[in-house]
């Protein structure tokens, strides 16, 4: 699939990272100097500009890509960027913040098919060293998806696995990991997992327990 991504700042760059690994092809659009200078040592071929502007994303080949993702720290060119890819029949992805109205919120959504919140996984990580325990439901997603994080202890059967070495069926999905105590981002498939780290799960709440005993073996029975 072909990528377009409009900011290289962490978030921009983290994600570009990761699709590019798993064999997509990205194209990133950043107007900083110095980020650009960054993507381009990273491999990724860079289209300076304003991700804003038609032009620009048209020379970032928006025309072919499959989805865009308005990843910069400026709502408005991410919302920008994001309508300029939908005309062009490119799947949607937008980050804002959190401190954002649930008004505005509820607008931007209405128009992208995804909006993101990056801070959300910090405060995740830090609920979760507040309550303590291996496992936490942070909350419900739907009427069939919990929320869930994970504190990885020593003896847990994934110590030593990369991400994409650890089989949790069909039933739930790691979308975040954070070690050392550093702020949760998009794990990288060749991310290995450590004692203490922090996983963050979409589970069916059907797999609760199920995923509890692949990710922490006999721990599972104490969290």
């Amino acid at each position: 699939m072909r990528f377009v991504i409009v900011g290289y700042g962490r978030v921009g760059a983290r994600t570009a990272r990761v699709l590019s690994e798993e064999g997509h092809d990205v194209f990133v659009v950043e107007n900083d100097e110095q980020k650009v200078e960054r993507a381009e040592k990273a491999g990724f071929e860079v289209v300076e500009g304003d991700g804003s502007n038609e032009a620009v994303l048209v020379r970032a080949d928006i025309e072919h890509a499959d989805a865009v993702g308005g990843l910069t720290g400026d709502p408005n060119v991410n919302f920008a960027a994001c309508m300029i890819g939908k005309e062009f029949g490119c799947r949607a992805v937008m980050r804002i913040s959190e401190d954002y109205r649930e008004e505005i919120y509820e607008q931007y959504a209405e128009d992208v098919d995804e909006v993101i919140y990056p801070e959300r996984l910090g405060a995740a990580g830090a609920k979760t060293a507040l309550l303590g325990g291996n496992f936490n439901a942070l909350g419900d997603l739907t009427e069939r998806l919990q929320l869930s994080t994970v504190t990885v202890p020593a003896d847990a059967p994934v110590v030593g696995k990369r991400i994409t070495e650890v089989d949790l069926g069909p039933k739930a999905r790691i979308y975040a990991h954070s070690h050392n105590r550093e702020e949760m981002t998009i794990p990288l498939p060749g991310t290995e997992i450590q004692a203490g780290d922090q996983l963050a799960l979409i589970i069916d709440l059907d797999g609760v327990d199920e995923v509890k005993t692949a990710l922490l073996g006999e721990a599972a029975e104490a969290s």
